[in-house]
């Protein structure tokens, strides 16, 4: 309450300003009038990552807008998400959604988005993308965050985690096809292959958080992950036989070995086409 107070302003007018502010930044912005910030830190991008993310921007369009400032003459510069404009481009889109930034406007945005925080009515997502933006734009810490908007920064940092779930997961977040507690499992899963394949079972047969949570206990531990422990690296040779068989059969395969050669190959999909495709491959190839 006291935070409020100082800012001078009644809690619904500051709602009706970070509605507003969202109405007003939320465009979709032609690919052509944009230009790449010239200070971007990141001068090399993953060809393989973006070309993945590219196939999710065709499927199921680009969950996470990107941020851009007015640079004059028709034109717009790239604050935050060059990686999602390169992929977007990859993918054959005209236009993207976009923030439109002015360039005095830091406090009305903290304000705005603070204060849409605290809505009981927003999804997981939407929270993640306003924590993400304050830490993008502003320059925020998860401990900055953590004071302003009341949340512990394990929270704050929990949140932030499930903008790196794939795009379908973060979609069927949103739409409530899965819960915040599905979501928060599934992330503890490395493979992103591995975590869609878990998320189409959930929606098939109706998984709990609980059984989630033991499917994902039990995959970490087979892979040596589990308490918190790092994978063991694979020898070179494995490593090729790995990416091999991934070529093959078109997927990420997880492949793991325990320190008297005995090992184990785990071959995720997506669907029950997707795995129909995988043992043609197979049984073609005997």
């Amino acid at each position: 309450m006291a935070k409020r107070n100082v800012l001078g302003r009644g809690l619904g007018a500051l709602i009706d300003d970070a509605e507003k502010m969202k109405q007003a930044l939320i465009n979709d912005v032609e690919l052509s009038k944009i230009e790449a910030n010239p200070f971007q830190p990141r001068t090399r991008f993953d060809e393989e990552a973006l070309e993945e993310l590219a196939a999710s921007i065709r499927e199921i369009g680009l969950i996470q807008p990107i941020t851009l400032r007015k640079s004059g003459n028709d034109k717009f510069q790239i604050i935050a998400g060059e990686r999602r404009f390169r992929a977007a481009q990859k993918a054959g889109l005209e236009s993207i959604p976009s923030y439109i930034r002015q360039a005095k406007d830091d406090g009305m945005l903290e304000m705005a988005l603070v204060e849409n925080i605290q809505r009981e009515d927003l999804d997981a997502i939407e929270i993640a993308l306003s924590y993400q933006r304050l830490i993008e734009e502003l320059d925020f810490t998860q401990e900055d965050l953590s004071s302003r908007v009341g949340k512990k920064r394990s929270t704050i940092a929990n949140y932030l985690r499930l903008l790196r779930l794939p795009a379908i997961i973060q979609k069927a977040l949103r739409e409530k096809e899965i819960s915040m507690g599905h979501a928060r499992a599934l992330i503890n899963i490395d493979d992103a292959d591995t975590q869609e394949m878990i998320y189409q079972q959930i929606v098939k047969y109706g998984f709990s958080v609980r059984r989630v949570e033991e499917i994902v206990r039990s995959l970490n531990e087979e892979n040596g992950t589990s308490d918190g422990n790092k994978r063991k690296e694979l020898p070179k040779n494995y490593r090729e036989y790995k990416g091999q068989l991934g070529k093959i059969l078109g997927t990420k395969i997880n492949l793991t070995i325990d320190d008297k050669g005995k090992g184990k190959i785990v071959i995720p999909f997506k669907t029950e086409q997707d795995l129909d495709r995988i043992v043609k491959i197979i049984e073609n190839s005997k």
